[in-house]
């Protein structure tokens, strides 16, 4: 009878050939598992005193129940002896010396796991990736770091989410009081405004006719100090010169108190309503009334918010496979 050898499943899978697979059908010869997120662990199965055997790291296993879980990860002997050792595997980071002593506080745990594959990280990023083996490290260690990210993601989700839950209960509970409010006092503004525009209206005929009354008495104050000074030029200590010069200077003064009074009811008034501190007057709001979309939009073009709007636009229209005018569509691979 010729020799059985036990090694060709193995060594076929070495060489790319995997199969065929039977459950509870063990194939003798190295391979590694591993965990969801954990390292890998290599597995050596052998035949041996008519019965089959196996070891997963340094443990023993049952040959039958690990063999499906290792049977398409085959390895080297050279691999196995090395991960066996402890030299970790040349397509995969060693895992960070942080040892087993972190701090029960998950934030602080988390915070040493990822200082220590930064320091690693950015150590082998000095260098270009030149191999395979390289280039399956650095997806690992991507995976690695992205599953840290999420689980600080998750753990930051779970400690504040107490804190979201009593703020939206905190708003929930306040938020009538101050909208509502806040809503019927607009309401009463907006109720205000053709009164007070009318009111506005009334002022502006009075302002004219106040104006205008104003030039008339400041015509007569100006004629009247005109003639106080042609009676003060003329006093010759005569009695009547004299009484003559005093009131046309008492009317010249008393027309310059008017029409400075005159001048001041000539000013503008707001129109209000309430009191102090309750008080509602009309105020000018400036707004913008679009006339022309495109002319507008053009005068806008060399906006940073206007560019980062229409690229925003532009991508989602590429993504969809829509060309627009103006564009190209492009792509380019990166890791992923």
């Amino acid at each position: 009878m010729a020799e059985v050898n036990l090694w060709t499943w193995w060594q076929n899978a070495l060489a790319g050939t995997i199969g065929p697979i039977h459950d509870g059908d063990p194939q003798q010869g190295y391979y590694r598992t591993r965990f969801k997120d954990k390292p890998w662990e290599p597995v050596a199965i052998w035949f041996e005193d008519g019965k089959w055997h196996a070891m997963r790291g340094d443990r023993q296993v049952d040959a039958s129940d690990i063999w499906t879980w290792c049977c398409r990860n085959p390895i080297t002997y050279e691999a196995y002896t090395k991960a066996i050792e402890g030299a970790g595997w040349d397509d995969e980071p060693e895992a960070p010396a942080i040892g087993h002593n972190l701090p029960s506080d998950p934030f602080e745990a988390l915070q040493i796991e990822f200082a220590a594959e930064r320091e690693q990280a950015e150590a082998f990023m000095k260098k270009p990736i030149t191999t395979q083996a390289e280039a399956d490290r650095a997806a690992i260690w991507s995976k690695r770091l992205s599953t840290i990210a999420k689980k600080a993601t998750d753990l930051h989700k779970v400690e504040k989410q107490p804190h979201l839950d009593a703020g939206r209960n905190v708003d929930n509970k306040w938020r009538e009081l101050k909208e509502e409010p806040d809503a019927i006092s607009k309401k009463l503004k907006r109720h205000m405004d053709a009164f007070l525009q009318e009111e506005a209206r009334k002022e502006r005929e009075r302002q004219a006719a106040a104006r205008l009354e104003a030039d008339r008495i400041q015509r007569e104050a100006d004629a009247a100090r005109v003639a106080a000074e042609k009676a003060a030029a003329k006093n010759d200590n005569d009695a009547a010169a004299v009484a003559a010069q005093n009131n046309a200077i008492a009317e010249a003064e008393r027309l310059a108190a008017q029409a400075a009074q005159a001048e001041r009811d000539a000013q503008a008034r707001n129109a209000s309503a309430g009191r102090t501190g309750a008080k509602v007057s009309l105020r000018t709001f400036v707004f913008a009334e679009i006339t022309d979309f495109d002319a507008l939009l053009m005068a806008l073009k060399d906006r940073a918010e206007i560019k980062e709007v229409v690229e925003t636009l532009a991508n989602r229209a590429a993504r969809s496979g829509v060309k627009l005018a103006g564009m190209a569509i492009r792509s380019e691979q990166r890791a992923a």
